[in-house]
């Protein structure tokens, strides 16, 4: 099978192209930079081939016979939400999102799945409500990422009109080597790790290889289509997490991070710390997915396990 990672060299990416190429997929990665592109042998899996957005701009014959496009591209949100960089943060989103759009109309048999990056923060923020795939929003949310990500869901509703589309409603991605885990943890290994705020906002979180592999079962069955909550059936709330970590890591959990303060230092982007939501992968579960790691402790006693 030929899939086209968009924005494959990100942390999930790479991971997801791991896991396809161990798999015998035929994996081809666009990105604004091209790698590097070496010949597998009989002792090394096959690589990648890498192509720019502007290559493709040009000369899109290398889509043609791609069954599968998984779309990832987007500014990091792991940045000072200046004006300027929240700008880059949704219309990244949407230009990439309307350019996958575009090229995958241009062959008569083009892709038969589309699976669309997401995030759970569309649900907006509670501490007390459970979001599924099946809530229905009563107004639309103020915060900066909510609407963000009602926007890049509606580009690819509307650009992927006439193909399965599998919107991936992502939460905290946990990994050792990129996303929120390795500075979520830093703390604690110096030791001054503790709760951040009040520690009562749920973290809806996900094991990389969980997410990758939720990726692939999507993929698979076509049954499932548009939103898919790519969370842990089991939240957990902020101070759990760090206790969790602490306990694992044989840290103290004993220094509060005020909100004020996080306020002060990251300004608007505290959003992701101080706030969240419990979210519920109900699609997945009913569809049979089955999560490796389900339960917060065994998911960081992995990591910690590789580290």
């Amino acid at each position: 099978m030929k899939c086209v990672i968009f924005g494959g060299t990100g942390f999930i990416g790479q991971a997801l192209t791991s896991y396809w190429l161990k798999e015998g997929h035929e994996v081809m990665i666009v990105s604004r930079k091209k790698g590097s592109v070496a010949k597998g042998s009989a002792d090394s899996p096959p690589e990648p081939a890498y192509w720019t957005w502007d290559e493709l701009g040009t000369d899109p014959s290398p889509l043609e016979g791609a069954r599968v496009y998984v779309n990832l591209a987007g500014a990091t949100l792991s940045q000072r939400w200046s004006h300027k960089a929240k700008q880059s943060i949704l219309e990244s989103r949407l230009k990439t999102t309307r350019e996958v759009a575009r090229l995958s109309r241009i062959f008569t048999s083009g892709p038969e799945v589309i699976v669309q990056a997401s995030a759970v923060g569309i649900y907006g923020t509670s501490l007390t409500r459970a979001f599924t795939e099946t809530h229905r929003q009563e107004q639309r949310n103020s915060d900066f990422l909510s609407s963000v990500t009602e926007q890049w869901e509606a580009a690819a509703d509307e650009g992927f009109k006439d193909t399965r589309l599998v919107k991936l409603r992502t939460g905290v991605v946990l990994g050792n080597h990129g996303g929120a885990f390795p500075l979520m943890r830093l703390p604690f290994l110096l030791g001054v790790g503790g709760k951040i705020g009040s520690g009562r906002q749920w973290v809806p979180w996900i094991h990389l290889h969980d997410q990758v592999r939720l990726i692939d079962f999507c993929v698979k069955h076509p049954s499932l289509s548009g939103p898919v909550n790519a969370v842990s059936p089991n939240p957990a709330s902020n101070k759990q997490f760090g206790s969790c970590i602490a306990r694992l890591y044989r840290r103290p959990d004993w220094l509060p991070l005020p909100g004020p303060m996080l306020k002060l230092l990251l300004g608007e982007m505290s959003l992701l710390l101080l706030e969240g939501q419990k979210v519920i992968p109900e699609a997945a579960l009913q569809a049979g997915f089955t999560f490796a790691y389900p339960g917060l402790e065994e998911a960081l006693t992995e990591l910690k396990s590789r580290k």
